[in-house]
Formats: structure tokens, sequence, C-alpha cells
């Protein structure tokens, strides 16, 4: 926890159920958040409620983006959250050091969380264009049925000819190691 806060601080404090309205959370989701370690609130009230400040507000968004828009896993954010963290870390340790073998620890630590974080992204990349790939086909697959009922020349089950109807070329898959 981060700290106890009396009434009257400068800063903007929010309770659990005005973080949850303005995010579009629900407070369980947010104390499951809690629970995980993704989150931390600001300072505990007098009475013990939990307060969030503008920083929250904003790892809690960064965590709803990473989950619904780019449908990152728990651990997954956890991953990306401890990445952020220790880059932060590592900035401060950089500025503090004069050693060049410390600053290049910190710079191939650095590097290596950047690289964990690009594949995972990849990965992710990967999988979306698989998902429009394959409803691609499907839809193809259902616009020459269409056809078949005007054309009796074609034949929906035919591949080559369904083709003809994909919206777009079929990829060529990509990995970590051909976009490299």
């Amino acid at each position: 926890m981060k700290a106890t806060v009396e009434s009257g601080a400068e800063e903007r404090l929010l309770r659990i159920q005005e973080v949850a309205a303005e995010l579009g959370l629900t407070t369980r989701t947010i104390r499951y958040y809690e629970e995980l370690g993704l989150l931390s609130p600001a300072a505990r009230s007098e009475g013990s409620y939990r307060l969030y400040d503008a920083d929250d507000l904003e790892r809690l968004a960064f965590i709803k983006g990473l989950r619904d828009d780019a449908g990152f896993s728990l651990a997954e954010i956890g991953q990306m959250l401890e990445d952020e963290v220790a880059r932060a870390r590592n900035r401060e340790r950089y500025r503090e050091t004069g050693s060049i073998e410390e600053r290049r620890a910190i710079l191939g630590d650095a590097v290596e969380r950047i690289d964990r974080q690009m594949g995972s992204l990849r990965r992710k990349i990967e999988r979306l264009e698989e998902m429009i790939d394959e409803a691609d086909e499907r839809r193809a697959h259902l616009l020459a049925h269409r056809a078949s009922l005007e054309d009796p020349a074609i034949d929906p089950h035919d591949a080559e000819q369904a083709k003809s109807f994909r919206l777009r070329p079929r990829r060529r898959r990509v990995t970590a190691r051909s976009a490299e």
C-alpha cells in the first residue's frame, strides 16, 4: 500500500466506485487486479476505503486497453506492467551510474524486455491475421454459394473459384524469426 491519506489532501483521490464508473469497470474487477498485483491503490482513507489517484486511473485504463482492445491475458498484462516498472527503474539506475559495465547491463536488460514485448505483440498480430484470413475464407465461401444461385457454372466448393471471392490474398505467416 502506498499511503494513508487524511481528509483535505491536495491531490484529488477517487473512491473505487468513482473509478469503476469513470473507466467502465466493475469494483470487483478493480479489486481482482489488486489481488493479482496489477494495481495498488494510491492511499486509504481514514475509514480504510481504497483511494485512487490519476496514475492509478492511467494504469487501469492501460490494463483495460490491453485486455479489451488487444486481447492480452492478465498474465501478459502483468509482464508488460512489470517491464514498464523495470524500464523506469533502469532509467534511474542508468542516470545514477557512471560505470560502463553497469550501463551495458542496464541497456541489455532493457533491450531484452523490449524484445519480449515485441514478440508478444507479434504473436497477437499473427493470431489476428489468422482469424481475419479464416473469416475471409468463410465470407468467400458464402459469396460463392450466393453467386452459384445466379450462375450454376460456379461451384462454391471449388477452391480455385472461391479464391476470386476473397477480399485479400492469403497472407504468408509472419513469425518473430521471419520478421527479423
